[in-house]
């Protein structure tokens, strides 16, 4: 390539004359490959300039560059020109009317576990109980022993374990918590009565899932330890929370119940929302439904923590959240909740 070759101003000013002259998207298109493309006019004069000498080099090569710049800036220009007078032709025409309404985007909303996990959460901080969490991955001691489940206990066997690692220091095992009741003995290492507190959170259980058991499931769990507690205190608390979260024209029932880490122990059921208590399917003809497992702490517990059994008393409770919202909605299966159907979870 020689100099007399390279005449960037009659270049430059047939781009301008061009791009001036072209009135479509295709035809900015054919304008840009001609003079900005790989193949291009101005991008061949950048490409051999090694040919050149150096001071031809330098001059020219500052003028390309600052032309090709000029280029750019004068396309996008024109192309945004273009796109301003193809918009105002549409709304002369009618075809676009900017009144109406943009098209409606879908809004997120809480997941119905969360719904309910805030409800409940709620109704409790209401009368005096504060909300604590803590780990998801439990030892043994204190998912298990530390509530007086001790390795040879046959209460184990009520829940299936998922270990993480089998030994830990040579001793305990390392878990994932099969229910919240460690975040309770922890925090009653930490602090003297009175407490009140509620822990929420994820456990997980070895099993089978079905349209009632999932092998994750969410807990709330509750206690209360002071001077003077009693059964009364611990059944006028529930019933309290029943009618809150189930109606007001709700009734409970304390049943004898098993639960190692409670003296004594029961469950606690509502009469059927549906049939009235008179047996539907969903009672399974009983007309009650179990809600939760409650109880008075187990003393051994209490004096483990240092507290002074004498003084101190306290109960506890615990429910699975994933069954206070299917009895409150009516869904029929656990796994709904969990299957990601946005058509499902876009009713709560």
């Amino acid at each position: 390539m020689t100099t007399e070759a390279i005449d960037l101003q009659e270049l430059a000013s047939s781009a301008r004359r061009e791009l001036e002259a072209s009135d479509d998207e295709a035809a900015l298109e054919s304008w840009r490959i001609a003079y900005l493309g790989r193949k291009g006019k101005l991008t061949s004069v950048l490409r051999n300039l090694s040919e050149l000498p150096l001071e031809e080099r330098r001059r020219i090569g500052g003028e390309a560059n600052r032309l090709k710049e000029e280029l750019e800036s004068a396309l996008e220009a024109k192309r945004q020109a273009l796109q301003q007078q193809r918009l105002a032709a549409t709304v002369e025409a009618g075809w676009l009317d900017v009144t109406l309404p943009g098209r409606p985007k879908r809004i997120g909303r809480l997941h119905p576990i969360t719904q309910t996990l805030r409800e409940i959460e709620s109704i409790f901080v209401s009368m005096g109980f504060s909300v604590i969490e803590g780990p998801e991955v439990e030892s043994d001691y204190y998912n298990f022993e530390a509530l007086l489940l001790s390795k040879d206990h046959p209460a184990r066997d009520m829940q299936d374990t998922l270990y993480i690692d089998y030994r830990r220091d040579g001793e305990y095992p390392f878990m994932l918590r099969t229910h919240t009741s460690p975040n309770q003995v922890r925090y009653m290492e930490q602090h003297q009565p009175p407490v009140r507190i509620i822990v929420p959170g994820k456990c997980y259980r070895h099993e089978a899932t079905d349209p009632t058991h999932e092998w994750m499931l969410t807990q709330v769990e509750l206690l209360a330890v002071d001077e003077g507690i009693s059964m009364a205190d611990l059944k006028g608390t529930l019933f309290e929370f029943a009618k809150r979260m189930f109606g007001q024209e709700r009734r409970a029932r304390f049943r004898c119940d098993y639960f190692p880490y409670v003296e004594p122990g029961v469950d606690m059921a509502i009469d059927c929302f549906l049939c009235g208590g008179e047996g539907c399917r969903t009672c399974h003809h009983e007309g009650w439904i179990e809600i939760m497992g409650a109880g008075m702490v187990h003393p051994e517990i209490l004096a483990n923590m240092g507290y002074d059994t004498d003084r101190y008393t306290g109960f506890a409770a615990g429910m699975g959240i994933e069954r206070i919202c299917l009895l409150r909605h009516g869904v029929e299966d656990i796994r709904m909740f969990y299957a990601n159907d946005v058509r499902f979870l876009e009713q709560f």
